[in-house]
């Protein structure tokens, strides 16, 4: 691989571009969560795919999908961020979170699980701490299954973190944000109560609430278990995908009142709620989950 292009700031996020041997783009990021500095987090953002075949409706990965990215890929991304500041592969960072979500559902791609378990054999990061983020495709109870045993005998006592995708409890309209075939509320929720140890982070429910959408706390409850789950709002960007399908946002990352609410209703019923709007200049740098950098690239060298 060759890095193609990188934008952003040091002390907030880089965007990175690379392109494979055979021509395929990734794009992969790095950001520090302020007001943290880098020695307390670090987190890496990895691209699994090749493009996405899901083609959900907030998101600007979708146009596209070129296949797996190999273990080899993955660990190369990683190894251009670390060498970077930590060319000895020494990672004296007190959590680094490694997150498979980029561009690609992870649960597509057995090689996850290789490089979540191979990691150490290549960097020595004591705060590693591996995420998934999943839209819980049908067909990934292999993937699922295996990630359990990864977490259960290497990364439990909280280090690891799972999210499901969720963004609005209609049926119906989640079909329309992520039209694949996926397991059901019911499903998600009777693997997470198996997924769920004791001293495990709770697993994060993920809403990107919009205006067009139903969430209804009260129907979250009834299947999840706020000991052990968590929810998570954060804002649907304005990438092209949402606009097109005329989806707008219940937070805007400069006004937080929006979603004041919601919150509250979950906190109501018992659920821990972390908001996580970020800030104008990640949306502006593009290294929000959905903006795909890749997309907009490919469009200007047609141009």
């Amino acid at each position: 691989m060759k890095i193609i292009n990188s934008t952003g700031k040091e002390d907030l996020a880089i965007v990175h571009i690379a392109q494979a041997a055979g021509g395929n783009y990734i794009e992969f990021v790095e950001s520090l969560h302020a007001p943290k500095a880098r020695e307390e987090k670090w987190i890496l953002t990895l691209s699994t795919l090749y493009g996405c075949p899901v083609s959900c409706a907030i998101c600007d990965a979708g146009p596209y999908y070129l296949g797996r990215v190999s273990k080899e890929g993955m660990f190369w991304q990683l190894d251009h961020m670390i060498s970077r500041r930590y060319p000895a592969g020494v990672i004296p960072v007190k959590q680094l979170k490694v997150h498979f979500t980029r561009m690609g559902e992870p649960a597509f791609n057995m090689s996850v699980l290789d490089v979540i378990e191979e990691f150490n054999l290549y960097f020595n990061a004591p705060g590693f701490m591996p995420s998934i983020s999943s839209i819980a495709p049908k067909g990934s109870e292999k993937f699922f299954e295996e990630l359990q045993k990864i977490k259960n005998e290497k990364f439990s006592g909280g280090k690891f973190q799972l999210q499901f995708s969720i963004h609005t409890t209609d049926p119906g309209k989640r079909d329309e944000l992520i039209p694949v075939k996926k397991w059901s509320f019911n499903e998600i929720a009777s693997f997470g109560d198996r997924f769920f140890k004791a001293g495990d982070r709770k697993i994060t429910l993920s809403f990107a609430p919009s205006n067009e959408n139903e969430i209804d706390p009260q129907k979250i409850l009834a299947l999840f278990d706020p000991q052990r789950f968590l929810i998570k709002l954060t804002p649907l960007n304005t990438t092209s995908a949402a606009v097109k399908n005329n989806l707008t946002s219940l937070i805007s990352p400069l006004n937080s009142s929006g979603i004041e609410n919601l919150a509250e209703k979950f906190r109501n019923a018992g659920y821990e709620v972390i908001i996580s709007i970020g800030n104008y200049e990640e949306l502006k740098i593009g290294s929000t989950c959905g903006q795909n950098l890749v997309t907009n690239l490919q469009k200007e060298m047609k141009e």
